[in-house]
């Protein structure tokens, strides 16, 4: 039962997450209309490429050095068996359950408790752990926050992420360029060629109002990738009880690591930016919480 429980969370997961990457390209394909529609072909045709074109350089630049550049905004040093053989050994377990290899091993000196993963990919992943964590979990709990991490490499969630912001970018840049040339009065000519003034007020609502929306997507994204985290952690270990205890030692503590930036905020498996309900649909994490909950009930089902 507990079995079937984690995999159908899994599966949840995944097909939300497509169901959201989806979303996006769709959002993509209306600004595009959009812009056509207010713009006219001419003005567009030159800027979509444009916008792509510089989203795809900056995302995928950071996805293709994706270690080494979060290495240095966390301040993480790598690190050997020698130094610490009883983490080694704990990921070399989770490593064995996996199927996975084994990633590089970093140490952020903080006070707070908190863990990431990165890397483009399993042949090229690192994992990392601020040393208050290593100091206030017990085995199983870090056994856990390993699984959880390993999981984001085993479901290839910097690529994920890496389409998403692109997407995101994208839509961005275009948005920008769009509406700066509305306020100049680019386009005019290809927008007296149009001729139903409401199909151009609806293509301005929507250049408006779609890099917010492209942002919300992303974040929603976010969220449904560490939930998919938790359950294939749990597939990992079979212990829901340890990522549990650990997710409660991490709700517990109201510390958060020095490097809060927006820009690595999501990688950390507890998010270190402000979560009020006023920011939840912009949150790159379901709240602790519910990620409790959920591994509570998966703990009853297989009881």
């Amino acid at each position: 039962m507990a079995a079937q429980n984690f995999r159908a969370a899994q599966a949840a997961n995944k097909g939300k997450t497509y169901f959201l990457l989806a979303s996006m390209g769709l959002l993509t394909g209306l600004v595009v209309y959009a812009a056509l529609t207010y713009f006219g072909t001419g003005t567009t045709s030159s800027i979509v490429p444009i916008s792509v074109g510089l989203a795809l350089v900056g995302v995928w630049g950071s996805y293709y050095g994706s270690d080494k550049l979060v290495l240095t905004m966390t301040g993480a040093k790598l690190i050997t068996r020698d130094q610490n053989p009883q983490l080694f050994n704990l990921i070399e377990e989770v490593v064995v359950a996996s199927g996975l290899p084994m990633p590089k091993v970093a140490i952020v000196e903080d006070s707070a408790p908190n863990a990431f993963a990165t890397g483009r990919n399993p042949d090229h992943a690192l994992i990392a752990f601020t040393t208050r964590i290593l100091e206030v979990m017990d085995r199983d709990e870090l056994q856990g926050v390993i699984a959880h991490e390993m999981s984001h490499v085993a479901n290839r969630d910097t690529l994920v992420s890496a389409v998403a912001a692109t997407t995101a970018g994208a839509i961005a840049i275009l948005s920008d360029f769009l509406m700066r040339m509305m306020w100049f009065g680019g386009g005019r000519r290809d927008r007296e060629s149009n001729g139903n003034p409401l199909t151009l007020i609806v293509s301005l609502i929507v250049l408006i109002l779609a890099p917010i929306a492209a942002v919300l997507l992303k974040s929603a994204i976010s969220r449904k990738r560490e939930s998919l985290a938790d359950a294939t952690a749990v597939s990992f270990t079979r212990n829901p009880a340890g990522l549990r205890k650990a997710l409660e030692v991490l709700a517990a503590d109201s510390t958060v690591v020095h490097q809060k930036s927006n820009a690595v905020a999501h990688i950390w498996i507890e998010s270190p930016l402000d979560a009020r309900a006023a920011s939840r649909l912009f949150a790159t994490h379901p709240p602790i919480e519910e990620r409790i909950a959920t591994l509570r009930a998966m703990e009853s089902l297989g009881s």
